[in-house]
């Protein structure tokens, strides 16, 4: 046995081992990016994390029943749900061929014999021989192959479950977003429609002027223009709101007439955001992306206790026990059992560098599954910094523009009041209408951001996701960090 086991350095994996490494989250600096100190007397900011039905918050019964159909219909969430069915099965499979195999036969062998060549008295039947049986087999490795085999797919299993929830959240994330782009593209052909109107009656009395001789054609055909411009917008506006009804549509799984028959959502608002404390640490269990790319990572290393594995002796252990007669009535007297036990040890002396090459690839898809954790989790917290920014931003910019729409009505309510005095033409009430309208236009905008901006800032913290203990993959993966060397 000492033999056998010293032969196993034969097929070495020496120079073979990873280079990737996690990247620690506290190394990361985000501390002033996420500080949320400053945030604190801000009604648009609290210290809880988001809800999982995140979305009840905002308040449209509407918006919860497409969400919910979003969830049964969606084809990208059937995909999803499919190929995590495919992982369970993958890891029930690999589980299955690390225990033991039991089956049982039953047969008849018919052998015809010359009568010519048959002993005295005997027949056809004394070389028929009937065999009831069980036979067994069992094969591992001294380092577990199968076992950390199974374990690899196990964590693919939990990854593929863990990014099944994140596709959840992206997708309700999306229905939610193309909802109030909706709300925002009938609101803007509101506007458009007031705009017409206002730009007809322009043209209507810059004809009569220029009738009059008060104005020239310069006036007449800018006035053409503007009319001109504003019906384009109408349009433009009429189409995003069949563009946007498609788009819910095809997210709820449905054909495009299921877009016309959804009604005229309200302006969404945004509520108070999830910023807590301890921001950077408990992102770690909140992002469903990041605990999957752990997860794989986990699988990865797994792959390579199971490469490295392949470098030492495997054992295979074959079992059968049964009766065996050529004559049926004796077949279960205890003259007719058997039994046999064959065990068997091997080991790899020379394969032309398959283990090598199996092991670099292990290792080659560590690699791999650390970088693109690391990649994930840079790009979490940078995306956290940016919505948390754009929400600061917005709600600065929403300010100024609500001082802005204020300004211009004042001054379209004082342009009205001097025109029916007498005092201000009707052109000059049109135009501050129009100033009126520009405004309302910049400040829908500005607060059809604001919705995106906290939806986003809401998918960015998790959307609700909380992994629980056993979600989180076992802290087992810096072992694989140092050597490839199987020890």
């Amino acid at each position: 046995m000492v033999a056998i086991l010293a032969l196993g350095g034969c097929v070495s994996s020496d120079g073979l081992s990873t280079k990737g490494r996690m990247t620690d989250i506290s190394a990361l600096s985000a501390g002033k990016s996420l500080d949320v100190s400053s945030t604190r007397g801000s009604t648009r900011f609290a210290s809880t994390w988001p809800a999982a039905d995140w979305w009840h918050a905002l308040g449209d019964p509407q918006l919860d029943a497409l969400i919910d159909e979003a969830m049964q219909g969606n084809p990208d969430l059937t995909a999803a749900d499919a190929r995590l069915r495919k992982a369970m099965a993958s890891a029930v499979a690999a589980d299955a061929a690390r225990k033991p195999n039991i089956s049982g036969s039953a047969s008849v062998q018919a052998i015809h014999v010359p009568s010519d060549v048959l002993p005295g008295g005997a027949t056809d039947e004394d070389f028929t021989p009937k065999i009831l049986g069980l036979s067994g087999s069992y094969s591992g490795s001294l380092l577990g192959m199968r076992h950390a085999t199974w374990e690899a797919a196990l964590g693919r299993e939990h990854a593929m479950e863990v990014e099944t929830r994140a596709a959840r959240l992206a997708l309700s994330a999306e229905v939610t977003r193309t909802y109030a782009r909706l709300a925002h593209a009938h609101f803007a052909h509101d506007l458009a429609a007031q705009d017409v109107e206002r730009s007809s009656s322009f043209l209507a009395l810059t004809t009569q002027r220029v009738k009059a001789g008060i104005d020239g054609m310069q006036q007449q055909r800018l006035a053409e223009a503007s009319s001109a411009s504003s019906r384009k917008q109408l349009e433009q506006a009429s189409h995003e709101i069949e563009r946007e009804q498609i788009a819910l549509a095809v997210l709820v799984g449905k054909g495009p007439d299921r877009g016309m028959e959804i009604g005229r959502p309200a302006m969404l608002h945004p509520v108070a955001l999830a910023l807590p404390d301890n921001l950077p640490a408990d992102l770690l269990g909140r992002r469903p992306d990041i605990v999957a790319a752990r997860w794989r990572v986990e699988a990865a290393a797994k792959d390579i206790e199971a490469a490295k594995a392949g470098f030492y002796p495997s054992f295979n252990l074959n079992a059968a026990i049964g009766l065996v007669s050529f004559h049926t009535d004796q077949l279960l007297s205890l003259r007719s059992r058997y039994f046999s036990v064959a065990p068997a040890l091997s080991l790899p002396i020379f394969d032309a560098d398959r283990l090598r090459a199996g092991l670099a690839g292990g290792n080659a898809g560590f690699d791999l599954a650390v970088a693109d954790y690391n990649k994930t989790l840079v790009g979490a917290l940078n995306d956290v910094a940016l919505q948390m920014r754009s929400v600061r931003s917005l709600d600065n910019e929403a300010a100024v523009q609500r001082q802005a729409v204020e300004s211009a009505r004042d001054g379209w309510q004082m342009a009205s009041q001097r025109y029916r005095r007498g005092i201000a033409s009707q052109l000059e009430t049109l135009a501050m209408q129009q100033a009126v309208l520009n405004a309302e236009a910049a400040m829908a905008d500005i607060e059809a951001a604001q919705i995106e901006s906290a939806i986003r800032l809401v998918q960015s913290l998790g959307g609700g996701y909380a992994a629980a203990q056993n979600e989180m993959p076992p802290d087992t993966i810096n072992k694989n960090q140092t050597s490839g060397t199987p020890s």
